[in-house]
């Protein structure tokens, strides 16, 4: 099994063209400009609170002629923080950002906000430290606590996916 592999995950992610897809923590774009090309006519808001982050993405969709991709400089930690709409968006991803945040109640409920009735959030996260590789081992965020939060914020489990060798994946539909 590989690291990671985006469009691999993004396969159990149920995307379709034209839909609207969050990705929070959307990181230097490894899911964006994938998750982008498959919506096609739709949108991907690409939300970070890095600012030179966003500006890799932007450069790297500019570099592959993705032009569906919208930068937001945002902090999900926060109350409307994405800056994103009530109910504007089908899917929200959410990878290998849990671990690094103290407010994690708050970013599921961010997530729940801006989904619609029955949208998808997939959660992906390291499932473990790996000797360093990974975040420290007091940061992981377990399966059970993942789905602790989610569930407590407004989503039912939908199923597990497969999210490479070292995180784990599962996929959350709003209430």
């Amino acid at each position: 099994m590989a690291f990671a592999d985006p469009l691999a995950t993004i396969k159990e992610f149920s995307l379709d063209e034209g839909m609207h897809v969050a990705d929070f923590g959307a990181g230097s774009g490894a899911y964006a400009i994938p998750m982008a090309r498959r919506v096609g006519s739709g949108r991907v808001y690409a939300v970070d609170v890095q600012k030179d982050l966003l500006e890799t993405v932007k450069r790297e969709a500019a570099r592959e002629r993705v032009h569906n991709i919208e930068i937001v400089w945002g902090d999900i930690e926060e109350p409307k923080g994405s800056k994103l709409a009530d109910r504007s968006v089908d899917r929200v991803l959410v990878s290998n950002i849990l671990f690094q945040t103290e407010h994690k109640e708050q970013i599921a409920k961010e997530a729940a906000r801006i989904l619609r009735p029955n949208g998808l959030c997939l959660v992906i996260e390291w499932s473990g430290s790996y000797g360093g590789l990974g975040p420290k081992e007091a940061a992981v965020v377990r399966p059970a606590d993942a789905r602790r939060i989610f569930l407590n914020n407004g989503f039912a489990e939908a199923k597990e996916v497969s999210a490479g060798e070292y995180h784990y994946g599962i996929l959350f539909r709003r209430l």
